[in-house]
């Protein structure tokens, strides 16, 4: 692993546990040429992802990519780190299960945008207007009213 400080692949493992969820290993590392400290994260991938654009350019599925947009639209939000990183898993696990290897960059938004609804409103919200385009305030009010609809109780039918 080189080293992220001084660029050296001279380093080394002080501690390897599993991560909270047991999704992935934490391992603390150590380079020889500088004595930076640093933590690498360890992960199983099913297979390779590609992400197939709305132009049809195609890209490799980077976590990391996914993690920045989630984090972005859960900035400044009271919602635990675990459950972001258990949200991020289940949709690189949904992903992965999907049995293909090309994936369109819709089907990662709907995934994400449904993993946010569950998560926080806002960040729902957030993502939604980036993902979907707004334009302007009557895009969001338009889909805040459709979020309302859907969490309103059914209509109550008239007793005879």
């Amino acid at each position: 692993m080189r080293c992220p400080y001084c660029g050296s692949v001279d380093t080394q493992v002080k501690d390897s546990r599993p991560t909270d969820d047991s999704s992935a290993i934490r391992r603390r590392r150590v380079c020889d040429a500088c004595g930076g400290r640093f933590t690498t994260f360890e992960r199983v991938q099913l297979r390779e992802l590609t992400i197939v654009k709305k132009s049809g350019r195609r890209t490799l599925f980077d976590r990391d990519k996914l993690t920045a947009s989630i984090k972005v639209a859960l900035r400044k939000r009271p919602v635990d780190e675990e459950k972001i990183e258990r949200m991020i898993n289940g949709v690189v696990r949904q992903l992965e299960s999907l049995g293909e290897s090309d994936i369109p960059s819709v089907k990662v938004g709907e995934l994400v945008m449904e993993g946010l609804k569950h998560l926080d409103d806002v960040a729902y919200v957030r993502f939604a207007s980036v993902y979907r385009d707004f334009r302007e305030t009557r895009d969001f009010a338009d889909f805040i009213g459709e979020l309302n609809a859907d969490d309103a109780p059914p209509p109550q039918r008239a007793k005879k």
